[in-house]
């Protein structure tokens, strides 16, 4: 699939309901099929653009991209073929990456006259460092999964088509935990990047290990681990 301009705005409509439902704990994205995952944006919306048009269109992929990675579900990204371009972005705007055999990934714009826009200049080299950042936008170095996961672009590898399975699984791995919790330790992993100064960062670690006091569920969590049940969430 490609994205286009007027899909961001749905995006970001479905990030917000995602929000919305304290009930969704994990969301998995992925392609349809064996080929692609996402090949990224449509290139003919930028053929005729001027600086206004491309400035509203580069707006929207950066705020459609920022929402999936502050969502408050964790979101896993299931490569299953070619993630390029703005398709690489989306999966870098994911929590959690897993990747099957045989996908491919890059950040090609700079082929076409243009810059990663919606996160890769920024996220990639945080996963990867800056040297395999580097090569993939400044090169144009197109990786395998093997390669993605020996650099950490990837988490996992699967085999062709097992991708969804893998990820439905680490989903429901995600909703035996309490969903406070993960909300909390995913911001809090999040700040990191965000240059937060580690002395603030950690005493903002401390205050919500406190705030987790105030959920019924931090009661449920611990009674549960003593009487040797599985802990029965209210997300409260």
């Amino acid at each position: 699939m490609h994205f286009r301009v007027v899909q961001f705005n749905w995006f970001n409509g479905l990030v917000r309901a995602l929000n919305d439902d304290r009930y969704i704990y994990a969301v998995v994205v992925t392609g349809e099929g064996t080929r692609f995952f996402s090949a990224g944006a449509e290139l003919k919306s930028f053929a005729a653009c001027d600086k206004v048009e491309a400035r509203l269109m580069v707006q929207r992929f950066g705020e459609a991209f920022k929402a999936l990675q502050e969502a408050r579900p964790v979101v896993i990204a299931a490569i299953n073929g070619y993630a390029m371009g703005g398709g690489l972005e989306c999966a870098l705007a994911c929590d959690i990456r897993i990747a099957e055999e045989q996908s491919q990934m890059a950040l090609p714009e700079p082929a076409v006259g243009l810059l990663p826009s919606g996160c890769g200049t920024q996220t990639l080299p945080w996963l990867v460092g800056e040297g395999w950042a580097k090569r993939m936008i400044l090169t144009n170095e197109r990786v395998n999964a093997d390669t993605a996961l020996k650099i950490g672009l990837v988490e996992e590898v699967f085999g062709k088509g097992e991708s969804l399975d893998s990820a439905l699984r680490l989903a429901e791995r995600v909703a035996s935990l309490s969903p406070q919790a993960v909300a909390f330790s995913k911001q809090l992993i999040h700040s990191a990047r965000q240059g937060v100064p580690r002395r603030a960062a950690l005493a903002l670690e401390r205050e919500r290990f406190i705030d987790l006091f105030d959920w019924d569920d931090q009661r449920e969590g611990v009674n549960a681990f003593l009487e040797k049940r599985k802990a029965v969430w209210k997300n409260c």
